[in-house]
């Protein structure tokens, strides 16, 4: 028997990297709270977890969508005495390039990818701060980091979860809270079966199973990362780049405009 790690909330988790974070967290010791829209696929999982791991898994099935449901795993993840770690692991993916998509579909994508998970971010951060520890998980994507490769809102979505990981992992900094943004490249979920796009036409080359994302994403948190790339293989690549962009930080505000714009 693993020794009980406390409780992990897992959003998306009744397919693709979430149902994959569930399997692994409980073979971890952590008892479960599952959520996600299908009750159905989260019963299903939650009897087979528990059989196999023989962890606690409770389900919660909610659309992160609409207002009240989020409101449900907000106050869950604010008041459970016993939640050690979150991962914001739902998602609504494009279809398409951006104007190729319906206009109504961004709406849904910043309740889910956006305003959903800073909910539940805060709510985690507050809480664990509180309590003296605790993880956060956020998936994000490699698209934060070239948004021209991909569709403009989803990458500028992904991009608020790395910025929002980051600035709240140095304001929480000596508090006990660990934060930590995943950026999957292309990953073999549902994701493309939704967006109708076939992940055929990828070089198998760049498609990571989500198992071995999973994998690398918990390395990665165990290691203390605040940022993971599973495909990187040379951190220090990262930190040239964290680096370049810490860099500029003195020449970001000045009184006045730069020389070279000839305005003074």
């Amino acid at each position: 028997m693993t020794p009980h790690a406390g409780t992990a909330l897992v959003t998306g988790a009744s397919s693709g990297i979430g149902a994959v974070y569930a399997d692994r967290l409980a073979a971890r010791g952590h008892d479960l709270v599952l959520v996600a829209r299908d009750a159905a696929r989260l019963r299903a999982a939650a009897e087979r977890i528990g059989r196999e791991a023989g962890v606690a898994v409770e389900v919660m099935a909610a659309d992160l969508t609409r207002p009240s449901d989020l409101a449900a795993v907000r106050d869950r993840v604010a008041t459970d005495a016993d939640l050690r770690l979150l991962v914001n692991g739902a998602g609504l993916g494009p279809l398409g390039p951006s104007l190729d998509s319906p206009a109504e579909l961004y709406d849904g994508m910043l309740d889910l990818n956006v305003r959903a998970l800073q909910t539940l971010t805060f709510a985690a951060a507050r809480a664990f701060a509180d309590r003296g520890g605790g993880a956060i998980v956020n998936i994000a994507s490699a698209v934060a980091l070239i948004p021209e490769r991909f569709n403009a809102a989803y990458a500028a979505q992904k991009a608020f979860v790395l910025a929002l990981t980051q600035g709240l992992a140095a304001e929480l900094g000596g508090k006990g809270v660990r934060l930590q943004a995943v950026l999957p490249g292309v990953t073999r979920t549902e994701f493309f079966d939704r967006a109708g796009a076939d992940i055929g036409q990828i070089p198998a080359a760049m498609i990571m199973e989500a198992g071995d994302l999973v994998a690398a994403a918990l390395a990665g948190l165990d290691v203390g990362e605040i940022v993971t790339l599973p495909s990187l293989p040379d951190m220090a690549d990262w930190q040239t780049f964290e680096a370049a962009r810490f860099h500029l930080g003195p020449n970001l505000s000045h009184r006045m405009p730069a020389a070279r714009y000839h305005v003074g």
